[in-house]
Order: structure tokens, then C-alpha cells, then sequence
């Protein structure tokens, strides 16, 4: 299956004219089958940058909600605006108040599920994977087995019963699957799982496939030496041929990142592209 990658929310810009960077992440996805988005950021550079990348939002046939957070939801109002009634695609628990620091700031989404739903959101909430379209998947809820991915010990999720965890299990972490002519491509929202356990998830659901790309919001920004070296040795032991570095990644992380391997490495800024 052909299919394109362009990057339209994320901290920084990679194109001279117009673009608008932001905290946050969202990708538009040309395929075989249609256009698709996988989360929205914040919804300060949404319109603009799809509008300088000539992407139409109007087009598209789903839109896919990697977790929970303001920075990957908060263009949803503008998003629907432009394309009315389409399936949401996410977990159960994407409505769950999240709050992040001793300040307990507010890092969920920014909206009431009923608001969005005014708006044309057609909300399918699930834990399993889902195939969204032929070659395209949802990856479902992500198990945790390594011992070295965390988590952010600062996030607190509330839940409507008033039952408070800390940290925030962020089961809602998704990431999306792509079938392509050269191999699985993985486009991680955050990554708050951990990327060797999303990794690994997509090994063993997708036995005898190679990957080809991984790329996203990776969290190594805030990992330690040893998650960081784990995971590299798990890029190098399935050889994935592109990693893209997003978001959360970090200016430090993304130079070491490229210093290892230089030429698998990108940068999946505002207006990156991947091809296949």
C-alpha cells in the first residue's frame, strides 16, 4: 500500500514559510483508502499548518486519538468543524481528568465528550486493536512488561468515582500501525507506554513483519541511561531503517539519538514528510 506521512502539529518547524510550532503532535495520513488524521494537538497551528501543507482536513475519513492529553486533542473542535461527522477512534479512558506537578495543572482534554459530540465526533471508545482500514490499525491497549519504562511520576489521573492514581497509568497510550510496501511503519503519539513495549506489542501481534519506521512523540526526553540504551538496542536489534524523533523526545535525547545512528535518524517536525 503507498501511502504518506505529513506531520502537521509539533514543537518545532521544518519549512520556511508559514508553518506554526507548537507543544504538541498530529499527523494526516494519505492512503489507498483515504485520508486520515492521529491527534490533533493543542489547536494553535492545526489549521494553519494544514492549510500551508495543502492538507484537507475536510477529507478525512477518521481521526484517532493516541491518549488522553490537551496537546494531542486540543484541535479537535477546529478539526470537526472542517469535517462534520467522522469516527473518533480511541481508548475507553481518554475522558479521565488528568493533572500534572504539585500545582495540580490541568493536562486532559480540554473539552466535554458532549461538546465534541455537538460538533459531529462519533466517539468509538475501545481497548482492543481496531483496523480502521485495510492495513491501517489502532494498536489498542499497550501491555507493560518492561521493567525500565515508568512513566512520569508527576501525572495524577482522576476518575469519575473520585479515585485518584499517581502516577497516571496512561492506559489509553495508542499508537498507530500502518502496512506499507516497505514494512510496518509505527506513528507513536507519546509513547507513554514506553517505546520497547509498544515495539514489542507490534512484534508479536505482527509475527514475520518487518518495521520499517517508527517515528512520533518518543518520551525519551524524559527518560534515564538506562530506558535510553534499551531502547536503542531494541531499534538496532529489529533494524528499523527510520526513526523519527517528535515532541517529547528533547533536544538532548534527539542529538544523541541522531549521533548512534545518523543515517536511520529524522527529525518529524511541521512539514516532515514519509513516503512508502
Amino acid at each position: 500500500m503507498s501511502i504518506k506521512f505529513t506531520i502537521l502539529c509539533e514543537n518545532s518547524v521544518g519549512m520556511p514559510f508559514g508553518g506554526v510550532g507548537e507543544h504538541g503532535f498530529a499527523c494526516f495520513i494519505e492512503s489507498d483508502s483515504g485520508n486520515y488524521l492521529f491527534d490533533t494537538g493543542q489547536g494553535l497551528g492545526i489549521l494553519q499548518n494544514a492549510a500551508v501543507l495543502n492538507k484537507d482536513l475536510a477529507s478525512i475519513k477518521a481521526i484517532m486519538i493516541s491518549h488522553g492529553h490537551y496537546d494531542h486533542t486540543g484541535g479537535l473542535p477546529q478539526v470537526l468543524q472542517r469535517c462534520g461527522r467522522v469516527p473518533v477512534y480511541a481508548h475507553k479512558e481518554i475522558f479521565v481528568r488528568r493533572f500534572w506537578g504539585k500545582q495540580r495543572r490541568f493536562i486532559g482534554i480540554p473539552f466535554r465528550r458532549s461538546f465534541l459530540e455537538s460538533l459531529g465526533a462519533d466517539f468509538k471508545l475501545s481497548r482492543k486493536m481496531v483496523e480502521l482500514a485495510p492495513g491501517i490499525f489502532l494498536t489498542g491497549e499497550i501491555p507493560r512488561r518492561t521493567h525500565f519504562e515508568l512513566g512520569d511520576a508527576e501525572m495524577v489521573a482522576v476518575y469519575d468515582d473520585g479515585s485518584e492514581k499517581q502516577p497516571d497509568p496512561l492506559n489509553d497510550d495508542f499508537s498507530l500501525v500502518v502496512k506499507t510496501s516497505k514494512g510496518l511503519v509505527v506513528v507513536l503519539g507519546c509513547a507513554h507506554a514506553g517505546m520497547v513495549n509498544i515495539i514489542d506489542y507490534v512484534k508479536d501481534n505482527f509475527p514475520g513483519e518487518k518495521i520499517y519506521s517508527v517515528f512520533g512523540g518518543t518520551h525519551m526526553g524524559f527518560s534515564g541511561s538506562k530506558q535510553f540504551d534499551e531502547t536503542m538496542k531494541v531499534i538496532d536489534r529489529y533494524e528499523i531503517e527510520k526513526l523519527g524523533v517528535s515532541h517529547c523526545t528533547g533536544l538532548a535525547k534527539s542529538a544523541q539519538i541522531y549521533a548512534r545512528m545518523p543515517d536511520r535518524f529524522f527529525f518529524a517536525c511541521v512539514g516532515a514528510t514519509l513516503e512508502t
